[in-house]
């Protein structure tokens, strides 16, 4: 065989494969249609049962009983009652439970969603598969361009989703609003930013490829599910501050908020969330200061990619401290979150497309 059919052989099994992960990423965007669907079942079905709306409050833990204490005394014993331990919650704090997910206690509802995590699962696998093809195809990461990046995060960020499912957490909820923001991430990925398989610019071979990017597609996926979070309890807050001042939210409004954990639990899970993915965002940017260092001679240039990079370092920060912050906790500190992440995407999307610096490689 001669070196010139090699290459040409060599060539059409990279197109062949490059071929198989287009077709993939398109199934997998046809299972996650039928999840999305499938988890808007759940939700209707739920709304159905008003036993299950109100399941949470009739069946949330109480207090168990203290046992008493018995006292030895001279000529007998005495029976005395343990004393009560009292716990304060935090100053503006409700006591409300939370609620019974989507599903809403109907068994149907939790079916289609059963239904629906399996076909997320399959969807998932399908993605991921398509992404491993892609790699094959190009020979390397597939983290070169938008194109690869879409579909890589997205893969991330179900895969965020459905450890945290398998380790018992109650994020249901979070089904339908991840399958539609996957499907727009891959919509866009396939119909925009779709870049065919090349090699990469000698400033991206190195190994800091593999550290960096990959932690910032996994930061980024985390940092999306910690989004949600705060979105959603922005909403659920306004809710139970309508209810608790007497008001009467709509007939929609009140069959979906009902079905959420309550406000208190949704901060808390966006906050842990965010704070335990801020260090891998610190080392994010060290890495990738580290790579440029080695690249281009310099390991600090304010780019506009390494400047937003900061903001976004900066916005966390922020947060966090917000959180640790009397007064600021709450609604102001969601929307620092909030803030936080749409830094993120401007540094993703709008850098990479509006903004042109060291790092613009090939367009999109």
């Amino acid at each position: 065989m001669t070196l010139a059919t090699a290459t040409d052989l060599a060539t059409a099994t990279n197109e062949h494969l490059a071929n198989i992960s287009n077709t993939l990423i398109y199934s997998s965007m046809a299972v996650y249609t039928l999840a999305f669907f499938t988890y808007i079942a759940e939700w209707i079905f739920g709304s159905r049962s008003k036993v299950g709306r109100t399941a949470a409050a009739l069946t949330s833990p109480r207090k168990a009983a203290a046992p008493a204490v018995t006292v030895k005394q001279a000529g007998g014993t005495a029976v005395l009652d343990r004393p009560q331990v009292v716990t304060r919650s935090a100053a503006g704090a409700r006591d409300v439970p939370d609620g019974p997910g989507a599903h809403g206690g109907d068994e149907q509802g939790d079916l289609y969603g059963r239904i629906a995590v399996s076909l997320t699962v399959v969807a998932w696998a399908v993605e991921t598969a398509g992404v491993v093809a892609r790699a094959l195809s190009v020979q390397r990461a597939p983290w070169g361009n938008m194109y690869e990046f879409n579909i890589t995060f997205s893969t991330v960020a179900v895969t965020v989703y459905l450890v945290m499912l398998a380790l018992k957490k109650n994020i249901r909820w979070l089904g339908l609003p991840l399958v539609t923001t996957v499907l727009l991430d891959l919509g866009l990925a396939v119909t925009v930013l779709y870049t065919a398989s090349d090699q990469l610019v000698p400033a991206l071979h190195s190994y800091w490829l593999y550290i960096h990017v990959s932690t910032a597609i996994l930061c980024g996926a985390v940092f999306y599910v910690g989004a949600v979070g705060a979105l959603m309890y922005l909403f659920k807050d306004s809710y139970e501050n309508k209810l608790a001042t007497g008001g009467k939210p709509g007939r929609f409004a009140t069959s979906v908020m009902e079905r959420l954990p309550a406000s208190a639990s949704l901060d808390k899970f966006s906050y842990r969330v965010n704070a335990a993915v801020f260090p891998l965002w610190t080392f994010t940017i060290i890495a990738g200061a580290i790579w440029a260092g080695d690249a281009w001679g310099r390991y600090w240039g304010w780019d506009p990619k390494e400047t937003w990079a900061f903001i976004t370092w900066v916005a966390y920060a922020c947060y966090l401290h917000a959180r640790a912050t009397a007064g600021w906790k709450g609604r102001k500190a969601a929307y620092i979150a909030l803030i936080a992440f749409a830094c993120f995407l401007f540094n993703y999307y709008g850098v990479n497309i509006f903004v042109t610096g060291k790092h613009s490689y090939a367009g999109v």
